[in-house]
């Protein structure tokens, strides 16, 4: 096990809310992050991330742990290995990603004119306000 995997941090009970929706989070993971400011210096810091089932789709190593999350029963020793394998791929993938900041951009905007909740703060083509 590196140093980055030891210092992350699991919990299970009562994780944050996905951010996308308001769906029942399955796992919650904090774990060191650095990035540089506008000013280029490098910021240390935690970062937190929940494992969402309806949100977090699609990545080859978030399906992998979701999988083992629709077992109905107890976990047995080669299960436990295989899901401390696969939080840890999930967190490598989390710590590869980054922040768009032109969507960014636009939520603020969208969320200064009052349309955060409309398609425009979505990212969508679509003009029309609902």
């Amino acid at each position: 096990m590196t140093s980055k995997e030891q210092e992350t941090s699991r919990t299970l009970p009562h994780p944050l809310q996905p951010a996308q929706c308001t769906g029942e989070p399955l796992l919650r993971a904090e774990f060191p992050h650095t990035w540089r400011n506008a000013a280029g210096e490098e910021v240390t810091g935690v970062r937190a991330a929940v494992l969402c089932p309806q949100c977090d789709r699609g990545e080859p190593a978030t399906d992998a742990l979701l999988a083992l999350f629709t077992l109905d029963r107890q976990l047995g020793e080669e299960e436990l290995l295989a899901l401390t394998d696969r939080i840890a791929a999930w967190v490598n993938t989390l710590r590869t990603k980054s922040v768009d900041i032109k969507h960014l951009d636009a939520e603020f905007e969208a969320w200064c004119r009052g349309e955060l909740d409309g398609a425009e703060a979505a990212g969508s083509d679509d003009d029309t306000v609902s």
